[in-house]
């Protein structure tokens, strides 16, 4: 399963729509880096976040979710309180193509400051803004920016395609825009 260079990621966002808005260089100056690299694409942040608190003693239930333990706020920052999480979506829409899993991992600036971000794989034919998990690890408030890079995606490509792909299983969390909140 070889990861993908950045000239394939750049065709297939280019000619396939892989990557909507696609920064086809990496942009640094004055941000947190976002845009193609080597191996992988840097994606942003959007200004949008559902803060997680404890304001209403809401108990945190996958099967039987409930938007009370969120605030939602908009704007270019966003402070993460400490010991908790933000949800928060790419400003890029991704088409995963049929044979490509793709992998995300967190920006090391976030890292080094003890914020880490969760992103499940992205599966084969999987296409929408990914909804990522920004968990705050230390004491201390931490902030976040909007429209800059928040981790990086990398492309691995299949021996073959699947026999079913995401799309195939009509998955629940396809075509998302914005925040998606856990579904059963």
């Amino acid at each position: 399963m070889p990861i993908m260079p950045d000239h394939w990621i750049r065709r297939m966002a280019v000619e396939q729509g892989m990557i909507e808005p696609f920064v086809e260089a990496q942009r640094r100056e004055g941000v947190i880096s976002y845009g193609l690299s080597s191996y992988g694409y840097d994606a942003r942040a959007a200004g949008e976040f559902k803060i997680f608190t404890n304001v209403d003693n809401a108990v945190v239930d996958p099967k039987r979710f409930s938007e009370d333990g969120f605030v939602t706020r908009t704007g270019e920052t966003c402070i993460v309180p400490p010991n908790s999480f933000v949800l928060t979506h790419t400003v890029e829409y991704f088409r995963i193509p049929r044979d490509v899993l793709v992998i995300c991992l967190g920006k090391s600036t976030y890292a080094r400051c003890g914020l880490i971000v969760n992103v499940t794989p992205l599966e084969p034919e999987w296409e929408g803004q990914v909804t990522i998990e920004i968990s705050n690890t230390t004491p201390l408030p931490a902030r976040i920016y909007a429209n800059e890079g928040i981790c990086q995606f990398l492309f691995l490509k299949g021996e073959g395609a699947p026999d079913v792909s995401y799309a195939d299983r009509a998955g629940k969390y396809m075509r998302q825009r914005g925040v998606a909140l856990p579904r059963l």
